[in-house]
């Protein structure tokens, strides 16, 4: 895997957005787009929840959180609850894994390679058919053509090192270690292994609460998001 150095990830450079007020929710949004799509995805959880991990939380004075997050964002929650079991309170997980299979983890190469080739914009219409439901994409709302303009803009390198921290990454030996009440999401028209995967952390991390979104594809939060909000602002008000 190509290294690179990772200074730009210093926290006193990374931007925080922030909505609300009352208890802090920290959203870590997926590959290829930006914090626009929890103003798609989680419309009204700011009115009870604020948006802002270890350096950025500590920069913002955030002593405990919940964090919730997708795909990408979704491992990088895993491996922060594991780690900082004194941070989190409760932990959402959508559309995510701790280890992709062999054949993604393949995926992810050639990802990368694109990426670097022949841009971003080239993946645009195979990245749709995986994170929408036809019928959602055929209908172009709001949310795809926010996806389709993110993609669009996306830095070439960047996206293919993600690719490649996603294709390397296996955080399975740590999921004994989350102890925060967790509530994991997957869409019902997911990729089979997306699924396997939603089910795997469902019986590893203890106590988990696995529910599905219908329906959705890889983008669940985007296709569902008056259910996914609702459902979550339930589970971190319980």
């Amino acid at each position: 895997m190509v290294q690179t150095p990772v200074a730009s990830l210093d926290a006193a450079a990374i931007r925080v957005h922030r909505n609300g007020a009352g208890p802090t929710l920290v959203l870590l949004h997926c590959l290829g787009v930006d914090h626009g799509l929890w103003d798609i995805a989680a419309a009204g959880l700011e009115d009870s929840f604020t948006r802002q991990l270890t350096a950025v939380l500590a920069r913002e004075r955030v002593t405990r959180a919940h964090v919730a997050g997708i795909s990408l964002g979704g491992l990088v929650a895993q491996h922060f609850a594991a780690t900082n079991p004194g941070i989190v309170d409760r932990l959402v997980l959508i559309d995510t894994t701790p280890r992709y299979v062999d054949e993604a983890r393949q995926m992810w190469v050639q990802r990368a390679r694109a990426a670097r080739t022949a841009g971003v914009p080239s993946l645009i219409d195979g990245l749709l058919k995986i994170w929408f439901t036809d019928g959602f994409a055929a209908e172009n709302p709001p949310a795809v053509r926010y996806v389709r303009d993110r993609f669009a803009k996306a830095s070439g390198e960047g996206y293919a090192l993600a690719c490649e921290a996603l294709g390397a990454a296996d955080l399975r030996p740590l999921a004994a270690s989350i102890k925060a009440p967790t509530l994991i999401f997957c869409g019902k028209d997911e990729l089979p292994p997306f699924q396997d995967a939603a089910h795997w952390l469902h019986q590893n991390i203890k106590g988990a609460r696995l529910e599905w979104l219908s329906p959705a594809k890889h983008a669940s939060v985007l296709e569902q998001p008056q259910e996914f909000a609702a459902r979550t602002r339930a589970f971190l008000k319980s």
